[in-house]
């Protein structure tokens, strides 16, 4: 449809037109709004939205909602090494839902607030055709640096937390004409990566979290770093299933960065990379060096066989244009 909104246009357009004097150090557009405090302190605002059909489905057990909604948003924080601190939780749905579907959806949000040191403060309910839970999150971080995606340097070492392709796997799955509920609920399982984000905060240049795939992470650095980033396939973490579900490596391609892993994606100076694996492994992560920053433009693959590098072209999440099997 000619006119139909697209998120990444709209996004540009946001920047170009709202004012952004109380965010100076990371721009409309980053994962976070972060506004300072004073004394090397700032707040950090992010929020997101699930709804059903395009994040979840009718039968999808509602507390796995609940977290998702506020796990999105962690998510969000811990790319910029932000200690989540408080929650608001919106509930849109049909006059008609259960009370109990809503009661069920929070203890969900507040259950993964908990893991997290936080609690949910607030929220609001709304009549709605249809049923979305919006999670928004306050932060804290201290110290003179947020890596906003825009600080990357030629040089820096790409590196990931976890592994790739959790999220298309999951994605996959309900494909199935009659989910499980294990099925249903695997691709609403967010680890938001906190303390990773805590760890390497301080050591990466650049960083931001690949909810929308690795692929699309790797690109949005790119793209507001002004420089060219190039992943090599051969070191890419795949989650365990990726290449069991994937009959060759345009599927594994298109699997692996559908989106939803939830991971960390940071560009790390050379000399700061050792500390940067020591202090992940010292909460118990995982990071997995895969490219590097060049001088130039855009995001490109070396393949796995090797061979000339080509764009990288994610086939990540685009929540309007993508809905989820009926």
């Amino acid at each position: 449809m000619t006119g139909a909104i697209r998120e990444r246009a709209f996004h540009a357009w946001l920047r170009r037109t709202l004012p952004s004097t109380l965010t100076p150090r990371l721009p409309m557009g980053d994962d976070v709004a972060a506004i300072s405090l004073g004394r090397s302190r700032y707040a950090l605002l992010t929020t997101d939205a699930l709804s059903e059909g395009t994040h979840f489905l009718r039968d999808s057990p509602p507390e796995a909602i609940g977290a998702a909604a506020i796990g999105a948003s962690l998510s969000d924080l811990a790319s910029k090494g932000g200690q989540p601190r408080a929650a608001l939780m919106d509930l849109l749905v049909p006059s008609q839902t259960p009370q109990r579907w809503c009661e069920r959806v929070t203890s969900g949000a507040q259950a993964m607030c908990a893991r997290h040191g936080a609690e949910i403060v607030g929220g609001d309910t709304k009549p709605a055709r249809g049923r979305s839970v919006v999670g928004t999150m306050f932060g804290l971080r201290r110290g003179t640096h947020l890596p906003a995606r825009r600080d990357a340097l030629a040089g820096d070492i790409v590196v990931t937390t976890g592994s790739v392709g959790r999220g298309g796997v999951a994605a996959q799955a309900l494909r199935n004409p009659r989910p499980s509920q294990a099925e249903l609920t695997a691709l609403l399982d967010i680890e938001p990566r906190v303390v990773e984000g805590a760890a390497l905060a301080g050591h990466a240049r650049a960083m931001t979290d690949s909810s929308d795939g690795l692929a699309e992470a790797v690109r949005l650095i790119a793209e507001a770093s002004a420089t060219r980033i190039v992943i090599d396939e051969a070191r890419i973490p795949w989650a365990p299933r990726v290449n069991r579900i994937a009959p060759d490596r345009g599927a594994r391609r298109s699997i692996g960065f559908y989106g939803g892993d939830y991971e960390l994606v940071a560009t790390i100076p050379p000399r700061h990379l050792g500390s940067a694996h020591a202090a992940v492994d010292r909460v118990g992560g995982r990071l997995s060096e895969i490219g590097r920053v060049h001088p130039g433009k855009g995001a490109w693959l070396v393949p796995e066989t090797g061979g000339r590098q080509f764009p990288l072209r994610a086939p990540g999440w685009d929540p309007f244009s993508r809905r989820l099997p009926a």
